[in-house]
């Protein structure tokens, strides 16, 4: 009887499922019904929830269910091997692992996963997203190695003093504001950027922030170099913002940095860019990307190897399976490129100049 009641469940589980799915077919309909209209509800409320706590509820979550998990797979493996009530056990086990996945799944997608399948903000735009040319790559490497010289250039001139992480997350705040006068639809409030519990571990897995879809809180890692902080704080507040996919969030992160009035912003948003799509070009064209690099100001090359000794430092052997682990996860969610989506951002940007001849 009581497993009949678990499938009973696992059945009406599977039909939400099955809706989420069947409504996720269709870009239009998500983008209408879901991304502008019922998650943004969503998303103010998750914020205005919790974004008042210093700390990251979600971080401590995941801690506690990450142990949880470990207890459990403890106590599986001491069944098996004593072979202690092993074929009801198994039926057991197998029923709620699938009403947790089933639960995951529903409550992820009804939180935030369904924007993955949205018009998203190329349609908002009214951006041609087109396949682009070999010119147009190299254009765009010209027009960034430019910018990110630029904003070197000035803040060697004017140094400013080194904020906090505290100072750096309401710097990116203002950077929203700044562009929601330019688009209406991207309105950041309430805010709710916090610090990673888990920035120490993400040196050694390769991240430097993420969304949590189940507190609606964004994480950034605040101990990876404070150059790349402003636009990774942008990137994860486009994800808090209904843009799931890797390009859009850099896309979105982009026109806040750029839209604000922090030099440091714009060196940290350009450098970005500019390695996204130098490595783009490099696929095609080695000896032009690496003339590219070549022109890089002083300052510029010491911070990439600042950043290349960092990385070091944390190098080891679990990093690529993570990696390789979070690209099936990406491509699980229409983004076929898998972590190599983070460059796609190129697309996005000579869209962007070919419409409105700046960046």
């Amino acid at each position: 009887m009581k497993h009949r009641k678990y499938w009973i469940l696992v059945g009406i589980l599977g039909a939400f499922a099955i809706i989420i799915h069947i409504f996720s077919s269709n870009s239009l309909r998500v983008e209408q019904y879901y991304s502008t209209w019922m998650y943004p509800y969503i998303a103010v409320f998750l914020r205005g929830l919790l974004g008042w706590l210093p700390f990251s509820l979600g971080d401590i979550l995941y801690g506690m269910f990450g142990l949880w998990l470990l207890f459990r797979l403890v106590k599986s493996i001491r069944l098996l091997v004593k072979k202690q009530r092993l074929p009801s056990a198994m039926i057991r086990g197998m029923q709620r692992v699938l009403v947790l996945m089933l639960l995951i799944y529903i409550i992820f997608n009804v939180l935030w996963g369904i924007n993955y399948n949205r018009k998203g903000i190329a349609s908002q735009l009214g951006l041609s997203m087109n396949e682009y040319s070999l010119e147009e790559v190299k254009l765009l490497n010209n027009i960034l190695l430019q910018k990110v010289n630029e904003s070197s250039a000035v803040l060697l001139q004017n140094p400013p003093k080194v904020k906090s992480s505290g100072e750096i997350f309401r710097s990116s705040m203002d950077a929203y504001g700044a562009l929601n006068q330019q688009y209406s639809f991207i309105n950041y409030h309430p805010a709710s950027i916090k610090t990673s519990l888990w920035g120490w571990l993400g040196n050694y897995v390769g991240f430097m922030g993420y969304y949590n879809p189940f507190t609606g809180e964004g994480q950034v890692n605040t101990t990876i170099p404070k150059f790349l902080q402003p636009y990774t704080n942008c990137h994860e507040i486009a994800h808090q913002l209904g843009y799931a996919k890797e390009n859009e969030a850099n896309f979105v992160g982009y026109l806040a940095a750029a839209a604000s009035k922090d030099p440091s912003f714009h060196y940290s948003v350009y450098l970005d860019l500019f390695l996204y799509a130098n490595r783009n070009l490099y696929q095609t064209d080695s000896a032009s990307a690496k003339t590219f690099t070549k022109q890089l100001q002083p300052s510029v090359k010491q911070d990439l190897k600042d950043w290349w000794r960092f990385n070091n430092r944390h190098k080891n052997p679990v990093e690529p399976v993570i990696r390789w682990i979070y690209g099936k996860y990406l491509e699980s969610n229409q983004q076929p490129s898998g972590v190599l989506s983070y460059d796609e951002v190129t697309g996005f940007l000579i869209a962007y100049y070919k419409k409105f001849g700046r960046l």
